[in-house]
């Protein structure tokens, strides 16, 4: 089964906590701390693999969660790393932030990979804590939280030429001629469900991948059909051949199907409207196509766009189909991406805001103090008065006071919920 859209859960482990100890040795009377720093969470990584080309695995399948880091041990021991999660995606993959829509990444190259949720680092061991004036701390940092995200995988189809048309014009018969693809053929619409692949090989040291784009009739780029499942796979296509039933088997006429199909392309995307496109009159075989053909002929020029004679059943025409779309590809020009990746602008990491809370009355959010909040022991006195330092250090409190905080009011940072006190 094809499937060319999913949605996925990706965790990355949490960093591991690190130890509080001290050194217990024979002779020694008072030894020092040791603890040592927990290990980093796994990561989740998308992988391009060249061996897939669907995402139906993502149907049965769509949590990914790394495991968190080992804990610190004594001795300055330093707590294991988890192992990363990698997860397979079929090459063409455009991956996106379920949330906001932004582009995350696109892996179009075999092994081109990810990292789709950064695991946690590990928490700091007392023995990182050692100054002149504390020769002998007690507390250990919590584990950072690992990333967690909603994503959503699209899968674009990496051929070289792309057929297109009408259904029944003769697309699947072409490919099931020019290689060794196997579409379903019939003569009922939709016959093609799913795009097809298949390799052209014009010599030994020559080939191209072409493929069968279902879908397209009128409308196509607002869901008409199947058009808004599959026009997505003709954007990375570098030439486009236009079939066209010149013989009007249908009682349609090939001159209006070949405006309408052109622009349902431009609707959906106007690359697509520039790209190099060859017109195949398919189907000379039969009556009047000669007719249609010379009329057909005569509107396509006026446009600018070469058009050839082709018959699918007979094979007439198709080698020399295929050497014109291998040429056509040798002038194709790269056009800028339509969708960049997005690029996150570098923010101070100590910068933080606060607003109103849903279920208290302040919260502070800052990627700083959120991950303070989640490695602080607040159990441990010294960890607590550590977090105090910092808490004044970035200026939260006098900020606090600023949007006009009071005595007793609750405030939220992450999942730590405490009631406001003054104590200047």
């Amino acid at each position: 089964m094809f499937i060319d859209r999913a949605r996925i859960y990706v965790e990355a482990g949490d960093g591991g906590d690190g130890m509080s100890s001290f050194r217990r040795e024979k002779f020694v009377e008072k030894g020092g701390p040791n603890g040592g720093n927990g290990g980093r969470g796994g990561d989740v990584v998308l992988i391009a693999d060249k061996n897939l080309n669907t995402l139906i695995d993502f149907r049965y399948k769509r949590k990914y969660v790394a495991k968190r880091g080992g804990q610190g041990g004594t001795k300055n021991c330093t707590g294991v790393r988890a192992d990363t999660v990698y997860v397979k995606v079929p090459m063409g993959t455009l991956v996106r932030d379920d949330v906001t829509g932004a582009v995350m990444a696109d892996l179009t190259e075999d092994g081109q990979q990810y990292v789709a949720a950064k695991g946690g680092r590990g928490g700091k061991g007392n023995a990182c804590y050692v100054t002149s004036t504390n020769r002998a701390p007690t507390f250990a940092e919590k584990g950072e939280p690992g990333e967690n995200r909603w994503l959503k995988l699209e899968l674009k189809l990496l051929a070289d030429v792309g057929l297109v048309g009408y259904p029944s014009v003769g697309k699947s018969s072409i490919i099931a001629q020019v290689s060794a693809a196997r579409p379903e053929i019939a003569a009922y619409h939709f016959t093609t469900l799913t795009p097809v692949l298949g390799v052209v090989r014009i010599d030994e040291e020559r080939s191209f991948v072409l493929a069968d784009i279902p879908g397209l009739i009128e409308g196509a780029h607002e869901g008409v059909g199947l058009g808004h499942d599959f026009l997505r796979h003709v954007e990375r296509t570098k030439v486009l051949l236009h079939i066209v039933d010149v013989a009007g088997v249908d009682g349609r006429d090939p001159v209006d199907d070949f405006e309408k199909i052109n622009i349902e392309l431009a609707k959906h995307s106007e690359r697509l409207a520039r790209r190099k496109q060859l017109v195949v009159a398919n189907k000379m075989d039969l009556p009047e196509a000669e007719e249609n053909f010379n009329r057909l002929k005569e509107h396509v020029e006026a446009k600018g766009y070469e058009i050839v004679k082709a018959s699918a059943a007979t094979g007439e025409g198709l080698r020399e189909l295929m050497y014109k779309a291998y040429e056509l590809l040798g002038q194709y020009v790269p056009e800028e991406d339509e969708e960049e990746l997005s690029r996150f602008d570098e923010i101070d990491p100590d910068s933080f805001e606060i607003v109103e809370g849903l279920d208290t009355d302040y919260e502070v959010r800052g990627k700083n103090i959120e991950r303070l909040v989640a490695m602080t022991n607040f159990d441990n006195d010294e960890a607590l008065y550590r977090f105090q330092l910092i808490w004044k250090r970035l200026g939260i409190d006098e900020a606090l006071k600023e949007k006009g905080v009071e005595e007793g009011q609750t405030v939220r940072i992450r999942d730590m919920v405490f009631e406001y006190k003054d104590n200047n």
